[in-house]
């Protein structure tokens, strides 16, 4: 898993907003969505014993092992155009995503 510079600060300005210290930024695969499953982001303080904790950038990411297996080779990176802005995954596993690009298929 591969996360942008562009991504890392947006995330760190968000949590700067938020005035989280001490965060770590959780990533999630998780059942729903239009196509099967669905990316999930959010701050967590506290790592789980069974946690992947990866380290980029003065970022802690933390993912579940289930989620780990589905996001192997994921790059994720935020995008601001006309037509989106948000959090972009591009997952090399997936084999289909819905037209909004928030869910896949394996």
């Amino acid at each position: 898993m591969n996360i942008t510079k562009k991504a890392i600060a947006k995330v760190q300005e968000m949590a700067t907003n938020q005035d989280l210290i001490n965060y770590n930024l959780r990533i999630m695969v998780v059942g729903g969505g239009c196509s099967g499953f669905s990316y999930e982001m959010d701050f967590d303080d506290v790592a789980q014993p069974t946690d992947f904790v990866l380290e980029e950038d003065g970022l802690n990411i933390l993912v579940d092992p289930m989620s780990f297996q589905y996001l192997d080779g994921t790059k994720i990176d935020h995008v601001e155009s006309f037509q989106f802005t948000g959090f972009q995954f591009d997952n090399p596993n997936a084999k289909s995503t819905c037209g909004c690009g928030s869910s896949f298929t394996m």
